[in-house]
This record gives structure tokens, sequence and C-alpha cells, in this order.
């Protein structure tokens, strides 16, 4: 497996491959790796003929008071775990690389970055866009891969391809869990034996409003008062937020119908974590889309 740590070397790796005619594959990560990037990394050895992974701990999607120095990191590790996932090169650049001194320019994409994520985390998502858009103008992949996890973030990088004509197809992931439901989160690592336990409020909370919403309740406000007594329910959480909302446009729904998403934030402890589930409700039928 290749490491490379510059923008040049990774332009003539990717120039080598192009010239005997390979697809490229890329999948962006923070590193600290878990099932859920190696899911990732495997989709995309099924479809690519090359596949690059990049690890940045990128500072620019972290405000003030967040947790950017702490952020969990062991390289060596990630190495051993990617090679075995049959990760072709690692892209591992230093800050300076991607944000050179005098760096002064910054994409911010309109509508589905005001809500939800974006509301509780200011510049979070001007600073995945920028880093996500430079990756894509360093790498030149054909697809590449994002879990469903990070829903809302998938939505702000296919706007941002679709508005810039970025020439990448954005493939999706189902979110990958532990055997209790857990979502899988380089930030679980942050959690005490307590808090992992209440940290379960999650997904039981979407899975009850899931099963609300299959037995025939159209009222968001219902849905969102039933997932915030479930997650409330559990000791040392927080809500940041919860949303009932449609699945494209993450604009936030008050009767549920077409492709709805499930979202939720929540503060367990000192550590923020977030979850979701889509369902379609269509003819008054609701079916779980993992698509």
């Amino acid at each position: 497996m290749a490491i490379l740590t510059t923008v040049a070397a990774v332009r003539q790796y990717v120039a080598a491959a192009r010239k005997q005619g390979k697809s490229i594959g890329l999948v962006p990560t923070m590193g600290y790796l878990h099932e859920g990037h190696l899911t990732l990394a495997r989709t995309a050895r099924e479809q690519d003929d090359v596949v690059i992974m990049s690890i940045f701990v990128n500072p620019t999607q972290f405000g003030p008071g967040e947790d950017l120095d702490r952020y969990p990191r062991d390289l060596e590790r990630d190495q051993k775990l990617v090679a075995a996932a049959g990760v072709d090169a690692l892209f591992v650049p230093p800050v300076e690389e991607m944000y050179p001194p005098r760096y002064a320019t910054y994409v911010q994409v309109e509508g589905v970055t005001e809500v939800m994520c974006g509301a509780s985390r200011p510049g979070h998502f001007r600073g995945v866009a920028t880093v996500v858009s430079k990756l894509f103008n360093i790498v030149q992949p054909d697809r590449v891969y994002f879990g469903r996890k990070d829903y809302q973030q998938a939505v702000v990088i296919k706007r941002m391809a679709r508005d810039l004509n970025f020439p990448v197809d954005i493939i999706t992931v189902a979110t990958v869990r532990e055997p209790d439901g857990l979502a899988l989160s380089s930030r679980n690592k942050y959690l005490s034996p307590a808090e992992r336990r209440s940290a379960l409020a999650l997904y039981r909370a979407l899975n009850l409003a899931a099963g609300l919403i299959r037995s025939g309740e159209r009222s968001a406000a219902v849905v969102r008062e039933a997932i915030t007594g479930e997650i409330l329910a559990h000791p040392l959480t927080r809500i940041d937020y919860v949303a009932i909302s449609d699945a494209e446009t993450l604009e936030p729904l008050e009767e549920i119908r077409g492709q709805v998403l499930l979202a939720l934030a929540v503060e367990v402890g000192n550590t923020r974590l977030i979850d979701n589930l889509t369902l379609e409700v269509h003819n008054d039928v609701a079916h779980h889309d993992e698509k």
C-alpha cells in the first residue's frame, strides 16, 4: 500500500493509474477507523480498480470548543486496517499541505446546511464542503464513498457536486452498527461504560418512531415527542435536535409523507452522537429505506 503525503504525489499516483485505464475510488475519512470505514473501503474495492483512502482530521470543520485537539488518532493502527481491507493508497497530508499559508478560499453550500447539525455547528459544513472539494480536485475520482450515518453530510456533498459540476458518482453505504444497534463512530471511544449504555437511546428512539409511523401515525409533532421521551428516559443524555424532514431537501415536515428522514443529535455525557433512519411513506404504507 502506498503512503502519500503531498498533493503532487497523489496526482502522480493517479496519473499512472489513469494511463493504465484504471478507475479510481476515493474514501475520505478523518481516521481512527472502525468497521464502518472499512465497509466503505471494501465497497470501493468491489467497484473500482484503484482505491484511495484519505485520512485527514480537517480543522476547518471543527468549531471553537469542539474536539479537534482530542479527536482520536492512531495512524499506525489505521494503516494496518486499511491494508487488510484492500486499499491501494493512503493519502495522509499534514495540515499545511491542505491549507498552506494565506489560504483564503472556502465552499459554502446553502439551503441544506442551515438545519440539523448545521444549526448547532455553525461553519461545520463550510469546512466539510471545502475539504471534500479539495479532495475531489486532488484525486479526481470516478466514485467517492460516504456512510449514511452522516446523512446530512452526504446530502451537502451531493448538492455541492451537482452545483459545481464535479464529474463524480457519490455512493452512500448503509450505517454499520454494533450488535446492540449503536452506530459505529470514532467518537464512541469517548464513552464511559454508563454513557455507552445510555447511547443506545438514539437507535431505540429511532426504531420507536419508525414503529409509530408504520402503525399509521403521520403527525411529526407526535413522533418527535415520542423520540424525545425515549431519549430523556436514559440518564446522561441531552438532546441537541430531533428532526423529521424531507429526505432530499432536509426541510422539516409537519405531516409524514414521501421519503422521510428521522435524524437526531444527542449529547451523552460530553460526547455528541448522531444517528438516523429513512422511511418511505406512501399510500399509508411505510417501510425502511436503506438504499
